[in-house]
């Protein structure tokens, strides 16, 4: 078992449905995964419950990888959007229960631009890839290296520049286009607010 690649160990798993190879998957990198879960959410119990249910979805979604990439990789990119979905389910949770218990008496003009600013961002990176966003969110959220997010999807330090700087012009056209579009969309409710004020 251990003279196999982790490739190896897929295309058997895949093939045979026998448990030994994907115990030897799991030994590889259950240590690894859960360390990254770690990372995320500073909490061992939780760190574990990701861990476990990482492992559950690579049950079901293993026969999906293609190898395109190292396996470790495609398994690395899994666990970074499990823990990136859980904790943005974690912050919208603890945002709904706020505004819930606080009766916001003074909305202030600034307040309402934020969140337009934060919905519009939420839009805009919903738009690019899943690759994009991540390679984008290790850079500039987690502050991985170029050497870093290069090593773990095998690319060259160059091509991960080219990536992000490819990323931000998309971001900065889809944004300033989103941005455009709220501005028209708000001028035009007031040219008919006014027409309706003077009917």
């Amino acid at each position: 078992m251990k003279n196999y690649t982790d490739e190896q160990l897929v295309r058997l798993y895949v093939d045979t449905q026998r448990n030994p190879f994907f115990e030897e998957i799991y030994d590889r990198y259950a240590d690894k995964v859960y360390r990254k879960c770690l990372s995320f959410v500073k909490d061992q119990a939780k760190a574990e419950d990701f861990t476990h249910d990482i492992f559950l979805k690579l049950i079901v979604r293993v026969g999906s990888f293609k190898e395109n990439s190292k396996f470790s990789t495609w398994l690395f990119s899994i666990t970074y959007n499990y823990c990136m979905d859980q904790l943005r389910t974690a912050k919208k949770m603890a945002e709904d229960e706020l505004t819930e218990s606080i009766d916001v008496i003074d909305d202030s003009d600034d307040i309402q631009e934020m969140e337009m600013d934060a919905k519009r961002l939420r839009e805009v990176l919903d738009g690019i890839s899943p690759e994009e966003r991540t390679i984008l969110l290790m850079k500039y959220q987690d502050d991985f290296s170029i050497k870093d997010i290069a090593d773990t999807f095998g690319l060259t330090e160059s091509a991960v520049k080219m990536r992000l700087k490819r990323t931000r012009e998309k971001l900065r056209k889809k944004y300033a286009e989103s941005l455009l579009f709220t501005i028209l969309l708000i001028s035009k409710m007031l040219i008919l607010l006014k027409w309706w004020a003077k009917q």
